[in-house]
């Protein structure tokens, strides 16, 4: 399937002039409208297969770059082979995919990514000059799912990207015509196989002046980079969901898999490509929502093994690149991730039964609002004031599931010419836990923490942390040792709920409880 990134569709014009006489009288023309309209070329095209011969088995697109054609996209088709366009003056990028009549699948991909008109110009498109496309995993018994090479032209401050997505491996591909500038064409080839052990994406880039005409890449296991991804099940669910894995930039297909949860997922992928996007859809719950986490920008090494887990325990509020609590002018927003999972993960849609927060100014209350977890905006009365932000989520379900998250944050807060962040604070723990998130019973668990936004890097002017076996009905402190915790877990099948307490040096607080934020079997 051949695809064009265009700047628009546009429809060749033709002028006819028709002069009518009338009384013996012949009327002025218009010269004002030929002077209005560009002076155009002929573009004459011819397509060769293999055998040099004619062939109407193809798909080209001439895409304007600058000059008066900047605007034009034309896909000119004549079944003899050959075919004739009339287009303005200016650059172009021509890109052609010719395919084989042989029953083999194998298409040929020519892209010119600088093409001048500046007069009537014939381009041959010849199938006979391009190479293959070889990239292959290192894995012989690897099965080809699919490939997407995009080449991206840049002129004068315009881009243009034409692309071809193969669902065979027998591509080839040539550059035609000249030289474009230097550094002006960037082209990735992305390939995507898969095996009874893992799956591959072989991606890598090139920038230069010239299309590629072929391409030849045999990574070694120690050239690659291993991404494995652990999806839990929270306690009483199960099902199919899926991993999704693609390159983080640039136009491309990526590769997905099921998994039943609990699973693990196992990619091979290249460093050359760049960074990583990751994907997880969780199973679906009747009735609900497709909830859906990712991890952007996933930097990998070769040789190195990377895992990320998902919708696994210790669920709890976190911070994230977007500013937490916002106050604009005299209205105070809050989005925070109530339900973010173990692995610094936040949910799409995560189930749950209600969620509410609530705002005082000063002690008097503001008011409620009940929406999505960790979302509300709150207008406020001019000035300076102290508030209490306190955000609750409650959800269904055994021990473990974190029945009930719920994140308290005092600050003090004035009138804003504009958005302004509010510093608070998170705290994530996490423990090594399970696939189901359990932990031991009747043994040590050391539960690690960190703590994120205005307390972090050495900001912490106080922090307790306590525990509870009974649901939050009572609490008992435990020591802060070196940023962790130690439990003394209960017996099988309790949930184990904690909470922090915090104050910044700036004098703000955090009160956080997770009831059931983890259970023992």
């Amino acid at each position: 399937m051949n695809n064009s990134s265009l700047p628009r569709r546009s429809v060749l014009r033709t002028m006819a002039v028709a002069v009518a006489v009338v009384g013996g009288a012949t009327p002025a023309l218009d010269t004002a409208a030929f002077a209005a309209e560009p002076q155009t070329y002929a573009l004459t095209i011819k397509h060769l297969d293999r055998t040099g011969r004619p062939t109407g088995a193809y798909e080209t697109t001439v895409t304007g770059i600058s000059g008066a054609g900047a605007d034009e996209a034309v896909q000119p088709y004549d079944a003899s082979g050959t075919v004739t366009v009339r287009l303005p003056k200016g650059r172009y990028l021509l890109n052609s995919s010719l395919t084989s009549d042989d029953g083999s699948g194998v298409t040929d991909w020519i892209v010119q990514p600088r093409l001048d008109l500046d007069r009537d110009t014939i381009v041959t498109v010849d199938a006979r000059t391009t190479a293959p496309v070889d990239v292959r995993p290192p894995d012989p018994s690897a099965r080809f799912l699919h490939s997407a090479m995009v080449v991206e032209v840049r002129h004068e401050g315009a881009e243009r990207l034409v692309n071809l997505i193969s669902s065979t491996a027998g591509l080839r591909v040539a550059h035609l015509g000249p030289d474009a500038e230097a550094g002006s064409v960037k082209q990735w080839f992305d390939a995507y196989w898969t095996s009874a052990g893992a799956d591959y994406g072989l991606g890598y880039i090139f920038t230069g002046a010239r299309a590629l005409t072929g391409l030849t890449r045999h990574p070694s296991a120690k050239d690659l980079a291993t991404v494995k991804v652990l999806v839990a099940a929270r306690p009483g669910t199960a099902g199919t969901g899926s991993v999704d894995l693609q390159p983080s930039t640039g136009l491309t297909v990526g590769v997905s898999q099921a998994l039943a949860a609990p699973g693990t997922a196992t990619c091979l992928v290249t460093p050359e490509r760049g960074a990583w996007d990751i994907t997880y859809t969780a199973p679906r719950t009747p009735g609900a929502a497709t909830n859906r986490y990712s991890a952007q920008g996933v930097v990998v090494r070769a040789g190195s093994t990377l895992t990320h887990v998902f919708d696994n325990a210790v669920f709890g509020p976190g911070l994230t690149d977007r500013p937490a609590v916002v106050r604009d002018g005299d209205r105070l927003t809050l989005d925070v991730p109530l339900l973010m999972d173990g692995g610094g993960h936040v949910p799409s849609s995560p189930p749950y039964a209600s969620a509410s927060t609530t705002l005082h100014r000063d002690g008097v209350l503001v008011g409620t609002q009940a929406d999505a977890p960790g979302r509300a905006g709150f207008t406020v009365p001019p000035g300076q004031a102290t508030y209490r932000l306190t955000s609750t989520v409650k959800r269904t379900g055994a021990p473990g599931t974190a029945t009930r998250v719920t994140a308290s944050w005092t600050f003090a807060s004035a009138t804003t010419t504009g958005p302004a962040p509010v510093p608070v604070s998170a705290v994530r723990f996490s423990p090594a836990l399970s696939p189901t998130g359990t932990a031991a019973a009747g043994t040590a668990l050391r539960v690690p923490f960190a703590v994120q936004g205005a307390a972090a890097n050495g900001n912490v002017r106080s922090l307790a942390v306590s525990v509870s076996v009974d649901g939050g009905s009572s609490w008992t402190r435990v020591p802060v040792e070196r940023g962790a915790v130690t439990i003394h877990n209960p017996g099988a099948g309790t949930g184990v709920s904690l909470r922090a307490e915090l104050t910044d040096a700036g004098g703000r607080t955090l009160t956080q409880t997770l009831v059931d934020a983890y259970r023992t079997e």
